[in-house]
């Protein structure tokens, strides 16, 4: 997709297909926030979940200096308010207030409440707002529900998404990296849904550019939606938990101890197969392993099933039934709060193998590796097929993963992020992480280990468009790897 801007310089991509526009990011480009902005003076954060904690502070520290205030809107009595004064904002500077009046004041407001809070309570937000105010997203559920429910954004006002590709921990600390190294943060996308003043781009470049996305590149609110959420429940969080579940059951049935089934499962992806993808690209996973004949068995036969779920999952998501459901999970949640997923046995073990951990990082295992990559090239192939430009596709499909998501599993373990992100994300992997489990325990795992897989998408592996699509994004990528610990919260 192309990127037109008045203020920013944009550089041409080399997809597959057709070229696509970016905006590189970096901390030289904050001066050009307030020319870019176009009139904004004042911008509300609506929420204090996970990106609206890094988004009001990214946004906060990048425009010191220039005059322009950020506030944060909170519900009256929001248990959230002490940890917002804690990082700076309070009402007795303004910076901190009741949501509906922060709407009511802001020129841009960025809307960061739970996707059920915005669905209930968006007629009364929009019923706030300046005239020619701008609307802004993270997430495209908004959109989803208005079509389902025959309703739309107020005419006359901007409407624009910036959308990080990792979790709102990931946006604050790749952005305070970015103190040291210029360029450090996370990846986002933008769209302009509605521009009835023409400068719509250029505000959600600056936003962008703001939070400290090392490049930003062009979506539609639809797609973003589409691809955000489906991702979600599949390699983002669904797949790979129901794929570790399944792979250390696999290895225990096997004779390995519990340890060694855990390394070999979930260690082994959020690892060195995730850090291999992520300073390699997919192809080089295949090159890692010892035994290049399991890797592509076990990769065709993730595939087939593999593709089979991503593509009902879309079509979940695009008819309305996955929105629907979130919803009426909420409403049960009310009454019945959600159980953690981390009950099975293997997670017992995680703090063992983390302890244990040596400097190698470990052998890349063939077995795990061609079932991750075969998933994650379902994906990429059911977006591709659906119409999804390229950047999306990587973007949504791999360096969220390798690049946001994997890292804090790595440091904390695959259950405990799924139970640490929104809680759509989090009823999204509930709901289809069990059905990957039972594909791989069902079809996967016994075809690949009684060599009963065709070459499928083995035979095209080595020419697949995904290779240099991932490889002209991965020129932008920032320098450093995030850090992490092994506490805190994540969220999507």
């Amino acid at each position: 997709m192309h990127i037109d801007s008045s203020v920013f310089a944009t550089e041409t991509l080399d997809m597959p297909g057709e070229p696509e526009t970016v905006v590189r990011g970096g901390r030289h480009l904050f001066g050009l926030l307030p020319e870019a902005l176009h009139g904004v003076q004042r911008i509300g954060v609506l929420g204090w979940g996970p990106q609206g904690r890094a988004q009001a502070r990214n946004l906060r520290d990048s425009l010191a200096g220039t005059g322009i205030v950020v506030t944060v809107g909170l519900r009256p009595g929001s248990a959230s308010a002490a940890d917002a004064r804690t990082h700076g904002f309070t009402e007795d500077d303004g910076t901190l207030g009741d949501w509906i009046a922060v709407a009511g004041t802001s020129d841009l407001v960025i809307l960061l409440i739970a996707d059920a809070a915005l669905a209930a309570h968006h007629e009364e937000l929009f019923a706030a707002l300046k005239p020619g105010a701008t609307i802004g997203l993270s997430h495209g559920f908004l959109l989803g529900h208005l079509r389902s429910t025959g309703g739309g954004f107020p005419p006359g006002h901007p409407v624009i998404a910036v959308c990080p590709k990792g979790m709102g921990d990931s946006v604050r600390r790749l952005y305070e990296q970015g103190a040291s190294v210029d360029g450090a943060g996370i990846n986002a996308s933008i769209a302009v849904h509605a521009d009835p003043d023409g400068h719509a781009t250029d505000r959600a470049l600056a936003w962008s550019v703001a939070l400290g996305a090392p490049y930003t590149f062009a979506t539609t609110l639809e797609s973003e939606y589409l691809s955000d959420v489906v991702g979600e429940r599949a390699i983002l969080l669904g797949a790979v938990h129901g794929l570790v579940e399944a792979l250390f059951r696999h290895f225990r049935i096997g004779g390995d101890e519990p340890v060694a089934a855990y390394r070999r499962s979930c260690e082994a992806v959020t690892g060195p197969i995730a850090t291999t993808i992520s300073r390699g690209g997919l192809g080089a996973v295949r090159e890692a392993v010892a035994d290049t004949a399991l890797f592509d068995r076990a990769l065709a036969a993730a595939y087939a099933p593999s593709r089979e779920l991503v593509a009902e999952i879309y079509d979940e998501v695009a008819e309305g039934a996955e929105l629907r459901s979130v919803l009426l999970a909420e409403q049960r949640l009310r009454r019945h709060p959600m159980a953690p997923i981390g009950g099975s046995p293997m997670w017992d073990h995680g703090s063992a193998v983390r302890a244990s951990r040596g400097d190698a990082g470990g052998a890349v295992e063939p077995l795990t590796a061609g079932l991750f990559v075969g998933t994650m090239l379902a994906q990429v192939d059911e977006l591709a097929a659906r119409g999804h430009a390229w950047s999306e596709i990587v973007n949504e499909s791999i360096i969220e993963a390798v690049d946001s998501l994997l890292p804090y599993m790595h440091a904390r373990d695959v259950a405990y992020m799924v139970d640490n992100c929104s809680m759509t994300a989090r009823l999204g992997a509930r709901r289809w992480g069990p059905r990957f489990q039972a594909a791989y325990e069902q079809l996967a795992l016994p075809a690949a280990q009684d060599h009963r897989t065709g070459p499928g998408p083995v035979e095209g592996f080595a020419d697949h468009p995904v290779h240099a699509a991932l490889a002209a994004a991965a020129a932008l990528r920032p320098s450093v790897d995030i850090a992490v610990d092994a506490v805190g919260t994540a969220g999507l």
